[in-house]
């Protein structure tokens, strides 16, 4: 009699335990609830382009801000490409434009464009830039793990499927910030 409580008893201990761990489980595998990530980006090829930009949640979309330095005076694409991919000298790995909807290539401001359509950031007479607005079409939980390009030229805003904004001259993947 004994060793059936003894048995008993374990098996009941044993029990509450698998299912915390079970629990425990399905909870670190649910998606997170990330209201904000980060891009550090960095040089492609020789340029000497470097920044970084966050993208939080924001009451009516998300808000993007970032400053970036060594690029030439002037506008420049810049764009969430389809992946989080850096590793080629060109930059090329990342993809093309993130584009979930299968819309034409436009402006931030366009009600049809690609979600990666962020449009130009302008560099100063020192070559820096900064970016802060809301978008109302780019969602966090899409661009996690995607790439963030910075072109040479400027995104024309127009033409197909680019933008003709060039080569790429600064790549980072966009990851969850630490809060």
């Amino acid at each position: 009699m004994k060793l059936f409580s003894v048995i008993s008893a374990f098996l009941i201990i044993a029990t509450g335990c698998t299912k915390n761990i079970e629990t425990e489980s399905k909870s670190m595998l649910s998606a997170p609830d990330h209201t904000e990530l980060v891009a550090t980006v960095m040089q492609v090829g020789e340029s000497e382009v470097t920044g970084s930009v966050t993208f939080t949640e924001a009451e009516s979309g998300v808000q993007i801000q970032g400053s970036f330095a060594g690029l030439e005076p002037g506008n420049h694409g810049f764009h969430i490409h389809q992946y989080g991919d850096c590793t080629a000298d060109d930059g090329t790995s990342a993809g093309g434009h993130f584009n979930p909807a299968d819309n034409q290539h436009g402006a931030p401001s366009d009600a049809a464009r690609h979600m990666g359509d962020l449009g130009n950031i302008e560099a100063n007479e020192n070559g820096e830039a900064t970016v802060n607005y809301v978008d109302q079409t780019v969602t966090l939980d899409q661009i996690l793990g995607r790439g963030i390009i910075i072109h040479a030229g400027e995104d024309d805003l127009e033409s197909q499927p680019t933008g003709a904004a060039g080569s790429r001259v600064a790549c980072g993947v966009i990851g969850v910030a630490q809060k």
